[in-house]
């Protein structure tokens, strides 16, 4: 992730999607939206030292999933983060 990256103002839209998103998986899985995103924070932060990531097209969120052989369903975390480069150290 490029320091730039975090001084770039996104649109409004993107700013209400990111929000609306954070109410939906707080909702779902019982955590505040700023826990939500500090977990999110964190793994850009953990992925971005071994690559170069999209954050423009990242979606990390936290859905219902069914157990192997039950009915019953448990949140799942899903992320998409698209890598543009492996950083070489």
């Amino acid at each position: 992730m490029k320091l730039s990256d975090f001084f770039r103002k996104k649109s409004s839209g993107s700013v209400a999607k990111d929000r609306l998103k954070l109410v939906l998986v707080s909702d779902r899985t019982n955590c505040s939206p700023d826990i939500m995103e500090q977990i999110k924070n964190d793994i850009i932060a953990v992925i971005s030292k071994y690559l170069e990531i999209d954050t423009d097209e990242l979606d990390i969120k936290i859905t219902q999933t069914e157990v192997d052989g039950t009915t019953e369903a448990v949140p799942a975390l899903f992320a998409n983060i698209p890598i543009k480069n492996l950083k070489v150290h």
